[in-house]
Protein backbone atom coordinates (compact mmCIF):
# COMPACT_ATOMS: atom_id res chain seq x y z
CA UNK A 1 0.00 0.00 0.00
CA UNK A 2 2.79 2.42 0.37
CA UNK A 3 2.99 2.60 -3.42
CA UNK A 4 -0.02 4.35 -3.39
CA UNK A 5 0.01 6.90 -0.50
CA UNK A 6 4.12 7.50 -0.75
CA UNK A 7 6.41 7.50 1.36
CA UNK A 8 5.17 10.49 3.34
CA UNK A 9 1.95 8.62 4.82
CA UNK A 10 4.64 5.67 5.29
CA UNK A 11 6.86 8.20 7.38
CA UNK A 12 4.03 9.71 9.54
CA UNK A 13 4.32 13.14 7.56
CA UNK A 14 1.01 14.73 6.38
CA UNK A 15 0.98 17.05 3.01
CA UNK A 16 -0.93 19.51 2.58
CA UNK A 17 -3.14 19.18 -0.25
CA UNK A 18 -4.66 21.82 -2.50
CA UNK A 19 -8.70 21.65 -2.43
CA UNK A 20 -9.34 22.88 -6.06
CA UNK A 21 -7.60 20.08 -6.70
CA UNK A 22 -9.96 17.52 -5.18
CA UNK A 23 -12.67 19.43 -6.78
CA UNK A 24 -11.01 19.64 -10.23
CA UNK A 25 -12.84 16.48 -11.37
CA UNK A 26 -16.38 17.59 -10.27
CA UNK A 27 -15.79 20.76 -12.19
CA UNK A 28 -14.41 18.86 -15.05
CA UNK A 29 -17.65 16.16 -14.61
CA UNK A 30 -19.91 19.09 -15.10
CA UNK A 31 -18.64 21.29 -18.05
CA UNK A 32 -18.82 17.59 -19.71
CA UNK A 33 -22.57 17.56 -18.77
CA UNK A 34 -23.20 20.91 -20.05
CA UNK A 35 -21.92 20.65 -23.55
CA UNK A 36 -23.15 17.17 -23.53
CA UNK A 37 -26.92 17.62 -22.14
CA UNK A 38 -27.93 20.84 -21.02
CA UNK A 39 -27.12 23.35 -24.08
CA UNK A 40 -28.15 21.10 -26.58
CA UNK A 41 -31.36 20.85 -24.55
CA UNK A 42 -31.78 24.58 -24.69
CA UNK A 43 -30.93 25.01 -28.14
CA UNK A 44 -33.95 22.38 -28.76
CA UNK A 45 -35.93 24.38 -26.51
CA UNK A 46 -35.10 27.60 -28.15
CA UNK A 47 -35.96 25.92 -31.82
CA UNK A 48 -38.86 24.82 -30.71
CA UNK A 49 -39.98 28.15 -29.12
CA UNK A 50 -39.38 29.98 -32.84
CA UNK A 51 -41.70 27.02 -34.13
CA UNK A 52 -44.56 28.14 -31.85
CA UNK A 53 -43.94 31.35 -32.39
CA UNK A 54 -44.09 31.02 -36.41
CA UNK A 55 -46.95 29.05 -36.54
CA UNK A 56 -49.44 31.36 -38.72
CA UNK A 57 -52.91 29.57 -40.49
CA UNK A 58 -52.82 27.54 -43.13
CA UNK A 59 -49.68 25.77 -41.78
CA UNK A 60 -48.95 21.92 -42.18
CA UNK A 61 -48.14 20.76 -38.76
CA UNK A 62 -47.73 17.38 -36.61
CA UNK A 63 -48.45 17.12 -33.29
CA UNK A 64 -46.70 14.61 -30.54
CA UNK A 65 -48.93 12.30 -30.97
CA UNK A 66 -48.17 11.77 -34.38
CA UNK A 67 -51.50 14.00 -36.08
CA UNK A 68 -51.02 15.68 -39.22
CA UNK A 69 -53.07 18.38 -40.26
CA UNK A 70 -53.63 21.97 -41.29
CA UNK A 71 -53.69 25.43 -38.77
CA UNK A 72 -57.37 26.77 -38.58
CA UNK A 73 -56.67 29.43 -35.61
CA UNK A 74 -53.80 30.39 -33.61
CA UNK A 75 -54.96 31.62 -29.92
CA UNK A 76 -51.84 32.53 -27.56
CA UNK A 77 -51.87 28.78 -26.55
CA UNK A 78 -54.34 26.62 -28.41
CA UNK A 79 -54.17 26.07 -31.81
CA UNK A 80 -57.02 24.78 -33.49
CA UNK A 81 -56.43 21.98 -36.40
CA UNK A 82 -58.39 21.00 -38.64
CA UNK A 83 -57.59 16.90 -39.19
CA UNK A 84 -60.13 15.25 -41.54
CA UNK A 85 -62.98 17.36 -43.69
CA UNK A 86 -65.07 19.08 -41.11
CA UNK A 87 -62.72 17.75 -38.16
CA UNK A 88 -61.42 20.33 -36.35
CA UNK A 89 -59.23 19.52 -32.93
CA UNK A 90 -57.65 22.29 -30.35
CA UNK A 91 -54.26 21.83 -29.24
CA UNK A 92 -52.30 23.21 -26.62
CA UNK A 93 -49.24 25.08 -28.60
CA UNK A 94 -46.41 22.76 -26.70
CA UNK A 95 -48.02 19.57 -28.67
CA UNK A 96 -47.59 20.34 -31.87
CA UNK A 97 -43.92 18.96 -32.63
CA UNK A 98 -43.00 20.34 -35.81
CA UNK A 99 -44.07 21.71 -39.16
CA UNK A 100 -44.43 19.92 -42.08
CA UNK A 101 -42.95 21.98 -45.52
CA UNK A 102 -44.50 21.75 -48.63
CA UNK A 103 -42.67 18.95 -50.58
CA UNK A 104 -42.43 19.51 -54.35
CA UNK A 105 -43.55 16.57 -56.11
CA UNK A 106 -41.21 14.80 -58.31
CA UNK A 107 -41.57 13.49 -61.54
CA UNK A 108 -41.59 9.43 -61.87
CA UNK A 109 -39.19 7.82 -64.11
Amino acid sequence: MEFLFGQAAGQGQQTGSNPLVSLLPLVVIFVIFYFLLIMPQQRKQKQHQKLMNSLQKGDRVITSSGIYGVVANVKDHVISVVIADGVKVDFDKGHISGKIEAQKAEPTK
